[in-house]
Parts: C-alpha cells; sequence; structure tokens
C-alpha cells in the first residue's frame, strides 16, 4: 500500500490541464472499514494538503457523527476522490474531477483495501462510477433510492454550503437518510477486523468509535 500511495502522490498525468499543478490528495490504508469517495479537492484542501478540510468536510462529518480525529484515522477510514487534484475554477464552481485519476488508480487502490464494509458515494460523479446502470436519472433520485445500493453503498449529495438550498427543498434527506447514515457507518466502523495477513493489528481490539456531538444538518 505504501508503494501505491507514493505512486499516486507522485502522479503528473494531468500537469498539463491544472492550473495550481497536481498535488494528489488521498488517505488509505489495507485495514480501512470505510470508504469515503468524492469529486475532486477544493482550493483549500489543495493547499493544506488535507481531505476534506473545508466546510464542505465540516458538513460531511457532521452527517456521518464523527470527528476529525476519527475522520482522518487512515487506518479506519478511507478518502479517495474521483480525481486526486484540485481542477481549477469554473463559470459556476470548481471544474468537474480529471476523468484520467479514476481509470489509473481506483481498481489499484480498492484491491488493496479488502476490508472495506461501506462505501458513501458523494455526488454525481462518484455514483455514476461506482453504480453504473443502477445509479438514477440524477444526484436527488440516486440519494432517495439509497436503501436500493445497500448494504455496499450509500450515495450522498455534495455537503457544499452551494448546496444549502438543496438541503433546505429535500426535508426528508436529513430526516430519512441521515439516521441511517449514522447507523451504518457506526456499524462498519465497529466491525471486528478479518483474521489474515491483510488485517492490520488483527491481534489488538478496535478503538472504540468516537461520536461527534450533535449539530443540525440544516444550513
Amino acid at each position: 500500500m505504501d508503494a501505491l500511495l507514493a505512486e499516486i502522490r507522485a502522479c503528473r498525468a494531468c500537469e498539463a490541464h491544472l492550473p495550481l499543478g497536481p498535488r494528489p490528495i488521498v488517505q488509505a490504508s489495507a485495514s480501512a472499514r470505510l470508504l469515503i469517495v468524492g469529486q475532486a479537492p477544493s482550493l483549500t484542501v489543495h493547499q493544506t494538503g488535507v481531505p476534506w478540510n473545508d466546510k464542505s468536510g465540516d458538513q460531511l462529518r457532521r452527517w456521518l457523527g464523527i470527528d476529525r480525529a476519527l475522520f482522518y484515522d487512515a487506518a479506519r477510514i478511507a478518502i479517495v476522490p474521483m480525481g486526486y487534484c484540485y481542477p481549477g475554477r469554473g463559470t459556476s464552481g470548481d471544474l468537474p474531477p480529471r476523468k484520467e485519476c479514476a481509470p489509473l488508480w481506483h481498481d489499484r487502490l480498492l484491491a488493496q483495501m479488502p476490508h472495506i464494509e461501506l462505501t458513501l458515494l458523494i455526488g454525481q460523479y462518484a455514483q455514476r462510477h461506482f453504480l453504473g446502470k443502477t445509479a438514477h436519472k440524477g444526484v436527488t433520485e440516486t440519494v432517495a433510492a439509497f436503501a436500493d445500493h445497500a448494504p455496499r453503498f450509500i450515495p450522498l449529495p455534495h455537503p457544499s454550503p452551494r448546496n444549502t438550498a438543496w438541503f433546505q427543498h429535500h426535508p426528508w434527506f436529513e430526516r430519512d437518510v441521515l439516521p441511517v447514515l449514522r447507523e451504518r457507518v457506526q456499524q462498519a466502523l465497529s466491525a471486528p477486523s478479518s483474521e489474515g495477513p491483510t488485517a492490520a493489528a488483527a491481534a489488538s481490539p478496535p478503538a472504540p468509535v468516537r461520536p461527534a456531538a450533535r449539530h443540525s444538518t440544516t444550513r
């Protein structure tokens, strides 16, 4: 895994198309139980080198009911974007993730994470890639039908502050989806490690999941 992560972080495949240059952002380990697949790093994430280190990440952690310490525990949570580098700005927000990244790295990376219990698919790009034809017409429809993709996946809207109106117009997300999301995240992170050479620290009991303080998800 260390060699693959070093290879990803040294990637320059999209260099000519990146206004700020390449800085691939990824968090992963062979022992991870929860996989979070997003779009692409924001400018703040590019500048800090820390995934989801922005307002969208704050909202995502509130949704999951976990704190920053657990969120950035690579032994338990993997964070893999559809595009590993900041793509630059467009006319209405950040540009879409680069298409080169997923074919280059996803299969190799996922093959080295055999203990993933739950994958969160954030936004249309992750949902189309992982769900394929089972994804619905748009993010709203796919998220509303989240139960169709259980137990392996939970599709989510992007937690960006730019989507505040979406959350206000779709109160069912907070009412119906978030309780299930938090329960499934707790289950995934509390699952016992599998025996075998790929299980990290198999002889040690997993640390307790630390729930974050409760906050309203209405923005």
